[in-house]
């Protein structure tokens, strides 16, 4: 399997690209639009068809590029089916699957940091995709988007820390340059979450969490809540100084699974 972890500078948000390595087709978890020349261009360099972009949740941080994928390369877009978004081709149920070539992904309700959360488990990978649900370390805040504390801590406790200890999780972003965790790095030293926390001592933890608006929200949520076309004005997707559509001098990511597989806001 094809495996790359990209990364938007400005909001820390990690893109992911999986694709088949014999048939070629690809997709996107959680992009960002200011990113979509870098992503576009990187799957033309691989030779991928990309067949799906998909969201772990309703950005409140930065837009998704989604419907303009699936304007310019015919994908669907994919869902958590109670994420609330309205133009969606997917609105994906828990334990479903998506199929991309001989792979499969299966989406887990994980809500909590938003009402319509949800984490991508590969299981022949042994790897998750979890959002703002589970970060490094951390999690995703509850205080808006019907999020909720007590459920966060079940989402996390009963779904993702019941996966195998060694499934790496991918999170949506992380502010402190770590890319990946495992299932059992988070139950030991994730000090909110971790087995040693108690339900009690989460919900009381963020309720004293006093942390600020986040800026780009009022932009971002409706423009998200219809895969990104409600974005008054497109962004410049090229950062000055870098040649138009070109990956190099781009910030990428390449997680072990690559080499092995080859071979084989949350504040």
């Amino acid at each position: 399997m094809i495996f790359r972890q990209l990364i938007d500078p400005e909001t820390s948000t990690y893109t992911y690209l999986l694709a088949d390595e014999h048939c070629f087709e690809a997709i996107l978890i959680d992009t960002v639009i200011e990113q979509f020349n870098r992503d576009r261009t990187l799957l033309e360099e691989l030779g991928l068809t990309l067949r799906y972009t998909l969201e772990t949740h309703v950005h409140a941080d930065h837009v998704t590029a989604s419907s303009r994928f699936r304007q310019e390369l015919g994908c669907k877009v994919v869902v958590g089916a109670r994420s609330g978004v309205v133009n969606a081709d997917v609105a994906i149920g828990d334990n479903e699957t998506l199929a991309f070539g001989a792979h499969r992904l299966t989406a887990v309700s994980t809500p909590g940091h938003t009402s319509g959360c949800v984490t991508y488990l590969c299981r022949e990978a042994g790897m998750a995709f979890t959002g703002d649900t589970l970060l490094i370390r951390g999690c995703g805040r509850s205080d808006f988007q019907d999020g909720d504390a007590a459920t966060l801590f079940e989402s996390v406790r009963n779904k993702i820390f019941s996966l195998p200890e060694r499934t790496l999780l991918y999170p949506g972003h992380d502010y402190k340059g770590r890319t990946v965790t495992t299932v059992r790095e988070e139950k030991r030293f994730n000090p909110r979450l971790c087995l040693d926390r108690s339900r009690s001592d989460f919900l009381t933890l963020m309720e004293q969490l006093n942390l600020t608006y986040p800026r780009k929200m009022d932009v971002a949520v409706p423009a998200n809540l219809e895969s990104g076309l409600a974005l008054p004005h497109e962004p410049e997707t090229d950062a000055p100084g870098k040649r138009a559509g070109s990956v190099a001098g781009v910030m990428e990511i390449l997680g072990r699974q690559d080499a092995e597989m080859s071979m084989g806001m949350g504040i």
